[in-house]
């Protein structure tokens, strides 16, 4: 039963959207052996993540998984709907497949945005009925509690972690990597790296909205290409080209201190047990602020803290040389917090088995 699901991503603006769709069908497929579809609209972002996939097939077959190209209503003629149907972050299902799901009556997910936000308990597998064909959807919502569709998390990550970990060679500089939007106060971090009172050694993984410019001038150059190493006081920057998802993970797991951004690498970061500094991605009426207070109460950090003193100034102000300082001294401190904290979310059931979970129970 349910073995058949279709996962729905249109790619917005950047790489989260199909970053978090790829590792779920991968983990669907992977670890409960599901046939899975993925249908993406835009083949050449998602070549980018997905390792292997070739932009001009409409449809192919990538590490287990189905890929095809959703360009259009017209291609679902002859489509018949899986048992269970994701759309992935209110993306809107083409209107012929809706009316293909009439008859069939697959059980349809609504993949919500991850939030560390209290309503999102509340909200979390509430229903509501299609007007046009009296379909239900069910809203899914990734979370950080019991009563959410919990994270991602692949069953080997953990072990593989660890395994890693073992054996990374320690170096005496201070390891950062840095991803983020273009808005943050790039030039002041890296002004304050430079400052710092220990050697600082950033990787910069390109493909990003991040904007090398900005970095470019900070080191008075005129551009930057990937490979390039540039050196200012204490603070070596290292360009890297486009990581996957599997050496972005290998990035986080060895650097002392990883500056992440929306959702997608946020997590990964979480996962990494390794401190992290988490850029919202901007809403309107500063309502990304509340959503990264929200985490920080999950995370178990005060306000007063230093980790919420340098997360609301890399979202509203600028870096200090003395609150980097700050931070670098507050680190080991950190270190043992994010094990502890990345432990107890390892804890709860990850988002893949609780969607399994409930489309058995929906049977």
């Amino acid at each position: 039963m349910n073995k058949r699901w279709d996962i729905f991503c249109r790619v917005v603006d950047n790489f989260g959207d199909i970053g978090v769709c790829w590792r779920l069908a991968k983990q669907l497929s992977d670890e409960y052996a599901l046939e899975v579809r993925l249908w993406v609209d835009d083949l050449n972002v998602a070549s980018k993540i997905v390792t292997g996939l070739d932009a001009s097939l409409n449809n192919q077959k990538v590490n287990g998984v189905e890929v095809f190209l959703w360009n259009g209503d017209a291609i679902f003629a002859n489509i018949t709907p899986a048992d269970v149907v994701i759309e992935a972050f209110a993306c809107e299902l083409p209107k012929l497949y809706i009316q293909h799901m009439v008859a069939k009556k697959p059980t349809w997910l609504n993949l919500e945005y991850l939030s560390a936000e209290a309503w999102v308990d509340d909200f979390h597998a509430q229903n509501s009925i299609h007007p046009a064909t009296g379909l239900r959807k069910t809203f899914f919502f990734p979370g950080f509690t019991d009563k959410t569709g919990g994270l991602i998390r692949e069953q080997h990550l953990v072990a593989q972690r660890e395994a890693a970990k073992a054996e990374f060679k320690r170096l005496l500089s201070l390891q950062v990597s840095l991803f983020c939007y273009p808005h943050a106060p790039i030039h002041s971090l890296l002004q304050a790296m430079s400052e710092s009172e220990h050697s600082v050694e950033c990787f910069v993984p390109t493909g990003s909205v991040l904007g090398l410019g900005k970095i470019a001038e900070f080191f008075g150059r005129a551009q930057i290409e990937v490979g390039d190493t540039l050196n200012k006081q204490k603070l070596s920057l290292t360009v890297l080209p486009f990581l996957t998802q599997e050496e972005y993970d290998q990035l986080l797991w060895c650097c002392d201190l990883n500056f992440v951004r929306g959702e997608d690498s946020w997590i990964r970061a979480l996962w990494s047990a390794q401190p992290f500094i988490w850029q919202t991605y901007p809403q309107d009426e500063k309502h990304h602020l509340k959503k990264l207070d929200a985490f920080l109460d999950k995370y178990e950090v005060k306000q007063n803290d230093v980790l919420s003193e340098f997360h609301h100034a890399w979202l509203e102000a600028e870096i200090t040389p003395k609150l980097w300082n700050k931070l670098m001294t507050a680190l080991p401190a950190l270190k043992e917090r994010a094990e502890l904290q990345t432990q107890k979310f390892e804890q709860h059931t990850d988002l893949a088995a609780k969607l399994v979970i409930f489309t058995k129970n929906k049977v």
